[in-house]
Parts: structure tokens; C-alpha cells; sequence
């Protein structure tokens, strides 16, 4: 079994910035004196290290949790709008009552028109949403 190796603070600021910055070069300059380095320095030590594999394995668990941290999903989404229709009926605002029950129809392409494929019928199908007032 292989003991994970542990990154130094200037290799963990590195991966952080690169996450922020998007640029090895600029990470680099964050985190290491670079006052007396040329760019095409810069440059080669900061894409050397982020071809370190630590660093890599790093940067990419720091990409994994960020994701995480901000994944919205068409369920994280229906959620919130029928939590928000929920508190707009139980508040007596009907109008935020429909505009969350619009907004769950749009996620769910719900409010596009459905045309009929009968020839006898080309008449749209209708989708009929009822809200209840209490």
C-alpha cells in the first residue's frame, strides 16, 4: 500500500489558485518568489509542477468538491420551485403560486406546445395545469 505523499502550503496554494485562476503560470506566481524569474521560467516550473502527480490528484479533488458544492439538477431545481409554490399557497400569494408552477413547467419542457400527430386531430394537445386557491 502506498503512503499518499503530503503537498507542501505553497504546492496546496498552488492547486487552490490554479482552481481559481485557471492558469498554472499565474498560480505559480502566487505561491513562489518568482522575483528574480524569467516568464519562460514561470512557465516551465509552473507546468512541471502541475504535472506532479500529487498535484494533479489534488487539483482534481479540488475540482470534484467545487462541482459538488455548486451541482444544480433538474431535481435540486424542481425542489426549490415546489418548495417555493408550497410556501406561496400556505402565504396566500397566488401569483407566486403560478409563476413557481410556470417555472417547474419550463424546466420540464411542459410548456411547449404538443402538436398531435393524428391527421384527423392536428389540433395542439393541451396541457391543462390547475391551480387550487385554499
Amino acid at each position: 500500500m502506498t503512503k499518499k505523499k503530503k503537498l507542501t502550503p505553497k504546492q496546496e496554494g498552488f492547486c487552490k489558485d490554479y482552481i481559481k485562476t485557471g492558469n498554472a503560470s499565474e498560480a505559480y506566481r502566487l505561491n513562489y518568489n518568482c522575483s528574480n524569474m524569467k516568464t519562460e521560467s514561470i512557465n516551465r516550473k509552473a507546468t512541471e509542477l502541475k504535472a506532479n502527480g500529487s498535484i494533479t490528484a489534488r487539483v482534481g479533488k479540488l475540482q470534484e468538491m467545487l462541482n459538488k458544492k455548486f451541482e444544480v439538477t433538474v431535481e435540486s431545481l424542481n425542489k426549490e420551485f415546489e418548495e417555493d409554490r408550497q410556501l406561496a399557497r400556505k402565504l396566500d400569494m397566488p401569483a407566486a403560486a403560478i409563476a413557481a408552477t410556470n417555472g417547474k413547467m419550463r424546466l420540464n419542457g411542459l410548456d411547449k406546445q404538443i402538436m398531435s400527430n393524428d391527421p384527423a386531430n392536428p389540433m395542439p394537445a393541451v396541457i391543462k395545469v390547475e391551480v387550487i386557491h385554499k
